[in-house]
């Protein structure tokens, strides 16, 4: 639930012909993902590897399965949208594998499905990322194919008018989707006037203005080594990975020109509701937060998991679910973005119980503020948090989205090795300090659904 209303339930545009394409590349890795479980203990093993030119990546080598799997990230998302062609970066997102260099979009899909590589591309707010897995036999064809889906996209005018349809017919679907409403009425009250509000995967008519030019200049402004992250697990080591990392990233520009971002504080204390046709409502509500690199953000995300981040467990679960039956599921969530901290949540319940499940809601919050969890529901959560750390880590997949995620927001190389250390430091007095700061101003709450009879 939280993984999209971090991007404002941004959904991607859906497609027909490119996964009936990818589909024998698709069939072709399942059977060695399937096994491609790397051990927990094999994640801290993390080299720092720097390529001749001076790329850097963080590489662990797993070479018991023939399977690489790579996932970078730029700066810049889509808040790097000319306003007014909101939708622009993740348009851009759809055509990176649809032709590049000498290769149509065809030739460039046939390529991958023959060499059984999968590669995609997700824009977020703040950043632009990226993914590609191949079969350790097909290595160097599938860096070729990422160098020249990053260095040489075609943007062919037929491959975009098509991907171009296909996320207007998304967009069409999203304003019809409760949850996607919710999600983007809910940013645009916390940041009315900041480019967090607006619409990250843009509308029907934004996405009808974006030109072949935008995306070139987009293009420019955001894949640059400038703030480059890499992440690299699998059967490759050191050696052979540097002159690779050049291939594919050496020839972009150091800088490019990326419009600055404010600052933002959310608005907090509003009320919005939208009536729309459907059975039950669906609540957004939530506030400031608090940004990775605080100090107070361990404390507050062990705090949250009591609160309302722990499913079954939390104290709104047990509240608004098990004891009142008002929602299916209720639950809360901490959102650090590079220019905004949020606090955010989320319930569906029947028009008429909106109130009082909100009133349940604030209830659990100030006493999660006033009072604080008892040493026996502190010792419960960090038990699991730090029990169910290592599931991070058991395949190719996640170990590389970990790494991705710990050197974007700067922790450290050594952070695997000192994060459970430090949610087993957090105590009492740290819980309600930190709740103390989350919940010193009332929440924003945003209501799509039916009129309450």
């Amino acid at each position: 639930m939280f993984a999209a209303l971090r991007d404002a339930v941004a959904d991607l545009p859906s497609a027909t012909a490119r996964p009936l394409r990818r589909l024998g590349a698709t069939l072709a890795l399942a059977g060695v993902l399937a096994v491609a479980a790397v051990s927990p203990a094999a994640a801290t093993k993390i080299q720092k590897v720097v390529s001749p030119s001076g790329i850097e990546a963080w590489l662990v080598e797993e070479h018991a399965v023939p399977l690489i799997a790579v996932q970078f990230a730029f700066l810049g998302g889509s808040t790097q949208d000319p306003a007014g062609k909101e939708g622009a970066t993740d348009l851009l997102s759809t055509l990176l594998d649809e032709g590049a260099g000498d290769l149509t979009s065809e030739q460039f899909q046939k390529k991958l499905e023959d060499l059984s590589v999968q590669v995609s591309f997700h824009e977020g707010r703040d950043r632009f990322e990226g993914e590609m897995k191949t079969l350790t036999e097909n290595r160097d064809a599938a860096f070729d194919l990422l160098t020249l889906a990053l260095n040489a996209p075609r943007f062919d005018a037929e491959a975009v008018e098509r991907m171009r349809a296909q996320s207007i017919a998304a967009r069409r679907r999203a304003e019809k989707d409760p949850d996607q409403i919710a999600g983007r009425l809910f940013m645009k009250t916390l940041f009315p006037d900041h480019a967090y509000g607006r619409p990250s995967d843009g509308t029907e008519a934004t996405v009808a203005k974006v030109t072949i030019e935008d995306l070139r200049d987009l293009k420019a402004k955001i894949f640059t080594r400038k703030g480059l992250k890499i992440s690299v697990v699998g059967d490759i080591d050191a050696a052979t990975l540097g002159p690779l990392l050049d291939r594919v990233f050496a020839k972009l520009p150091a800088e490019g020109r990326l419009a600055p971002i404010a600052e933002a504080k959310p608005v907090t204390g509003g009320s919005v509701r939208e009536v729309a046709p459907i059975p039950q409502a669906v609540v957004r509500f939530g506030g400031a937060g608090i940004k990775r690199d605080d100090p107070d953000f361990i404390p507050g995300f062990v705090m949250n998991h009591i609160l309302g981040g722990g499913s079954f467990s939390s104290w709104l679960y047990a509240e608004v679910r098990e004891k009142k039956g008002l929602a299916y599921s209720v639950s809360t969530g901490l959102s650090p973005m590079k220019h905004a901290g949020l606090f955010v949540g989320a319930v569906g319940t029947r028009a008429d119980k909106v109130d009082e499940s909100l009133a349940i809601i604030r209830g659990e919050i100030a006493r999660m503020r006033d009072q604080g969890p008892s040493e026996t529901e502190l010792a419960q959560a960090k038990a699991y948090l730090t029990g169910s750390y290592p599931l991070r880590f058991d395949t190719s997949d996640k170990i590389a989205g970990s790494l991705l995620a710990i050197q974007v927001d700067d922790l450290g190389i050594d952070y695997i090795d000192r994060r459970n250390g430090l949610i087993e430091k957090v105590t009492i007095d740290d819980i309600r300090r930190v709740a103390k700061r989350l919940f010193a101003e009332p929440m924003t709450v945003v209501t799509v659904g039916p009129k309450a009879d």
